[in-house]
């Protein structure tokens, strides 16, 4: 209490003299006197309130040193997720600052990359020479899925550029996911069957399974490419050709209706998912194809495969350029839908080129339009690009009033808001002009871009303005609360006190909310906790997969796929289990719940879709525009991903990360390490020296790591260079190591 008392006092004061303008030098000199005493007695926190409540943060940097920077940056960081903005980047400027003066890099990257400032980025990269460090923040770059490219500023040695250049174009990131099979020996391709374990059911639901339709089929194919994501073999898509008996991939393929070829075909490319060069020259026998749905579905694959992975010779662009223009929609729509997920973030300029113009095509039907939207919506992420954003409104206003109520039209406001993905309040002047739009259209407009705009911040009055935009209750044809819903989800997943109290003001808008609201509470519930499975959110989901209305209960058995993906979780495969035999009769359900069986299993249990990283600091911005993308395709469910557009389900692949860690040497190569894993504790502000994990196991590398999981060496022998045991981690060895032997 005293130290609480002694901050207010100082504030109260210091608020008093302001208002008054009287002298306070003399405030400030007891201000410092007591930092420094706090500085050096381990009082850290207390010395950091302190300075906040008289507005001079600076000060903090000068008192830091090398005992207790650590603790002061920690806490700087964990109190800047419940200030107020622009407070909230100011204290993460100071944290940086006094990274950079004791020359804790990584950490000062991370922040960086929070405040989403490249001059940052570019200033750790000129002030660090060490070659292996930069090694280290290329593959934090990597992860975060930034486009980023060195100058000789960062690093003056062309091959050594070169090297580092290839670590943030992910190129080896296919190779580290294989090592990890391997070492966890799930390497043998799975067939939808495995993942369905029919035979645990009683007689009444296989007997209908038993049906060859064209919807099992397409679901198969999902669930196929879900499993088997990034492994380059499966049982459906990429068989060896027996006999040379016309291989039976092509078999596959046409199992397949019309608009289902496209999925099929796209498959392939997640299962080769970042093998570029081997991805390409397996999809290219498509191309030669005289059936349109398959070429469209090639042309997705090309962008599935690429995407998260740069190359330097840009083969996506080269591909699929040439087809944007083409006269057939499907085919355009596999060429703009294929660059968005292929350039996801990257800002291109000849994409602006190619996609602005289809925009403004009288011509151009409306998927097609819909779809660039989004597409460059990926593109240019949280950029703000004044020029698509024009592009995108024009688009809008063109529209007839029929166009307008169709489930399609709402994919424009998405791309438009994709653009302030995390940006606050450089909306405003867009969302002001979504006021003068068609009012079957402007509320929903209004939502999604909010709900962009303050994606992943926390914001709190955004929370409350959300949540009164779903307390009216209105006849039936307005859309606009379903993006307000899933806006509670997207801005309240920031931090987890947070994320606890959305989950409980969605409860409260399940018992009092219509139809329109209660469809999108489990799509919201399935962000709050994406490959996370809380048991409260599981029998939620699993009480409203029974729900007497069809829309209500196929979003929430998506989103039991949505929380368990990835974590192979025995209880929610059972569910669904469950499920396929009561719904067995019921195409469209039983759709749902084969998607959200290829979801549990995503990766054989080696990827997580979650958008968070770095022991959940920083948020991936093309990971959330695909898990946001997604979820709106699903506020209309009957309409999009059961009507013909079912690859909407593969932006999903803008999320898909292998939840690893895995440890390299110097060179480069896997350097398996023994290291405790086990719940993450938040030691912010503790005396001492407390343990970070507890409940630990100890592992080789590489290891699994599930949500709330953290890691850290067992062994004395390596020094790490990331802080963050997470994804790819260099070692390089101790030179104060002596074997004990």
């Amino acid at each position: 209490m005293v130290k609480v008392g002694k901050a207010i006092a100082f504030a109260q004061e210091y608020a008093k003299r302001q208002s008054e303008d009287a002298p306070f030098d003399e405030l400030m000199e007891l201000v410092q006197q007591i930092v420094a005493f706090h500085m050096q007695h381990n009082a850290e926190p207390e010395a950091v309130d302190l300075l906040m409540e008289v507005e001079d943060l600076d000060l903090l940097v000068e008192h830091t040193d090398k005992t207790n920077f650590k603790r002061t940056c920690l806490y700087l960081n964990s109190s800047a997720k419940y200030l107020p903005g622009p407070d909230d980047n100011l204290v993460l400027d100071i944290a940086y600052m006094i990274y950079m003066k004791f020359e804790e890099f990584p950490r000062a990257l991370q922040i960086a990359l929070y405040l989403d400032n490249m001059q940052y980025v570019k200033q750790i990269f000129t002030t660090c020479h060490d070659l292996l460090l930069k090694k280290q923040f290329c593959y934090i770059l990597a992860r975060h899925g930034i486009t980023f490219e060195l100058d000789e500023e960062m690093c003056a040695d062309d091959e050594e550029r070169e090297g580092l250049q290839e670590i943030i174009n992910n190129a080896k990131l296919s190779e580290g996911y294989l090592t990890l099979a391997r070492d966890i020996e799930v390497m043998e391709p799975k067939s939808p069957e495995d993942i369905y374990k029919a035979h645990l059911l009683d007689g009444r639901a296989s007997a209908g399974a038993s049906m060859d339709s064209a919807r099992q089929n397409l679901a198969a194919t999902f669930v196929n490419a879900f499993v088997n994501a990034g492994f380059g073999q499966d049982k459906l898509m990429t068989v060896a050709s027996e006999a040379s008996s016309g291989s039976s991939s092509t078999n596959w393929l046409y199992k397949n209706k019309e608009h289902g070829k496209t999925s099929a075909a796209a498959s392939l490319g997640m299962i080769l998912l970042w093998d570029v060069d081997s991805g390409l020259a397996q999809i290219d026998k498509y191309f030669h194809s005289t059936d349109t749905p398959v070429i469209a579905g090639a042309l997705l694959g090309v962008g599935i495969v690429n995407c998260g992975v740069k190359n330097d010779c840009d083969p996506a662009l080269a591909l699929l350029a040439e087809y944007v223009d083409r006269e057939d929609p499907a085919i355009r729509i596999g060429a703009i839908m294929g660059l968005g997920l292929a350039y996801a973030g990257a800002q291109s300029e000849q994409i602006r080129s190619k996609l602005i113009p289809i925009l403004n095509d009288a011509k151009a039907s409306l998927d097609v339009i819909a779809f660039t939207a989004i597409s460059l919506g990926l593109v240019y992420v949280g950029s703000c690009n004044e020029d698509i954003a024009q592009a995108i409104i024009f688009a809008l206003m063109d529209r007839s009033e029929s166009e307008l109520g169709e489930p399609l039209t709402r994919l424009l406001p998405l791309g438009l808001g994709l653009l302030y993905l995390g940006k606050q309040e450089s909306v405003e002047a867009t969302a002001e002009v979504s006021k003068t739009f068609n009012e079957k259209i402007r509320k929903h407009c209004d939502m999604t871009l909010l709900s962009c705009a303050y994606a992943g911040t926390g914001n709190v009055l955004k929370v409350q303005h959300f949540l009164g935009q779903c307390a009216q209750h209105l006849e039936k044809g307005e859309t606009f609360q379903g993006p307000a819903v899933l806006g509670i989800a997207m801005v309240a997943m920031a931090e987890e006190l947070g994320l606890e109290m959305a989950i409980r003001s969605l409860e409260h808008l399940l018992q009092y909310g219509e139809q329109n609201i209660r469809k999108a509470v489990p799509l919201a519930l399935g962000l709050l906790c994406i490959s996370n499975p809380k048991v409260n959110v599981m029998d939620t989901l699993s009480r409203l997969s029974h729900d007497s209305d069809t829309e209500v209960a196929m979003a929430a058995i998506v989103s039991l796929g949505l929380i368990g993906a990835g974590t192979n979780n025995a209880r929610i495969a059972g569910m669904l289990r469950n499920l396929s035999s009561y719904y067995y009769k019921e195409p469209s359900l039983l759709f749902c719940v084969r998607i959200a069986q290829g979801l549990v299993h995503l990766g054989k249990g080696l990827l997580t879709l979650s958008p968070y990283h770095s022991e959940r600091f920083l948020l991936s911005p093309t990971a959330l525009a695909g898990l946001v993308t997604l979820l709106h395709a699903c506020l209309d469910m009957k309409a999009v991903i059961l009507g013909k557009y079912h690859y909407i389900l593969y932006f999903l692949v803008l999320a898909m990360q292998p939840r690893m860690l895995m440890t390299v040497d110097e060179n480069l190569k896997a350097l398996p390490v023994p290291v405790r894993v086990g719940q993450a504790v938040d030691v912010v502000g503790q005396a001492g020296r407390p343990k970070t994990i507890t409940g630990f196991q100890t592992h080789t590398t590489p290891v699994l790591l599930s949500a709330g999981d953290r890691a850290e060496l067992a062994t004395e022998k390596y020094i790490p260079l990331s802080p963050i045991l997470e994804g790819f981690v260099i070692l390089k060895e101790n030179p104060e190591y002596r074997d004990d032997q």
